[in-house]
C-alpha cells in the first residue's frame, strides 16, 4: 500500500472518531433522537481533502459507530436510512471539491465561502431527506392525526436546519482562515 493511500485511511479513521466526539457534544432537541451538532464537519473535510470515496467512507463509518454507541433502531431499514445512508450522503460534498480547491489556491475567500456553503447545504439537505424518509415510514405513529409528511418535515427540519447552518458557518470560518486544511500532503 502506498503512503498516500495509507494516510487517507488513517485520516478517515481519525475524522470518523472526531465526528462521533463532536456528535456527543450536541444539543439534544428531541427525546426520540435528533440533535444539533457538528458531526457533518469532519465528513465535509474528508470529502474536500480526499474526494468522494473518503467522504462517503467517513460518513458511513460515523453512521455505523452511532449505531454501536446507542442508535435508536426500530427496523433494519430504518437503521440504514437514519444512520448508514444519512451520514454517508454527506460525503457527496465532494462535488464541490475541485472548484473549492481552485478558489483556495487563488486565495479567493468569496468563492471559497460560496462553495463551502453550497457543500454544507448539499450534505445537510441529503441527510435531511434520508431522515425524512425514515420518519415517514417508521415513526408515523408519532404524527397522531397530523399529516405524517408535515410532521416528519417539521421534526427533522427542527434540528437539521440549525445543524446545517451552524456547520456551514463553522466550515466557512475554519476553511477560509486555514485553507491548508483542505489540501492533502503530496
Amino acid at each position: 500500500m502506498d503512503k498516500k493511500k495509507l494516510l487517507m485511511l488513517v485520516e478517515i479513521a481519525i475524522f470518523a472518531g472526531i465526528g462521533i466526539v463532536l456528535d456527543q457534544f450536541s444539543f439534544k432537541l428531541w427525546a426520540q433522537g435528533g440533535s444539533i451538532s457538528f458531526v457533518m464537519l469532519p465528513i465535509m473535510l474528508m470529502a474536500i481533502r480526499w474526494g468522494l470515496t473518503a467522504g462517503l467512507a467517513t460518513g458511513l463509518i460515523i453512521g455505523v459507530l452511532q449505531i454501536m454507541f446507542g442508535g435508536y433502531i426500530v427496523h433494519w431499514f430504518q437503521a440504514i436510512l437514519d444512520y448508514g445512508l444519512a451520514f454517508t450522503v454527506v460525503g457527496l460534498v465532494a462535488v464541490i471539491r475541485k472548484p473549492l480547491l481552485q478558489a483556495a489556491k487563488s486565495v479567493d475567500k468569496k468563492k471559497m465561502t460560496i462553495y463551502i456553503v453550497l457543500g454544507a447545504l448539499l450534505g445537510g439537505t441529503l441527510r435531511f431527506i434520508s431522515h425524512l424518509l425514515a420518519g415517514v415510514v417508521f415513526f408515523k405513529e408519532y404524527a397522531g392525526d397530523d399529516n405524517v409528511w408535515i410532521y416528519s418535515i417539521i421534526y427533522n427540519g427542527s434540528y437539521m436546519l440549525p445543524a446545517t447552518i451552524l456547520t456551514a458557518v463553522i466550515a466557512v470560518l475554519l476553511f477560509t482562515t486555514a485553507p491548508r486544511l483542505l489540501q492533502t500532503f503530496k
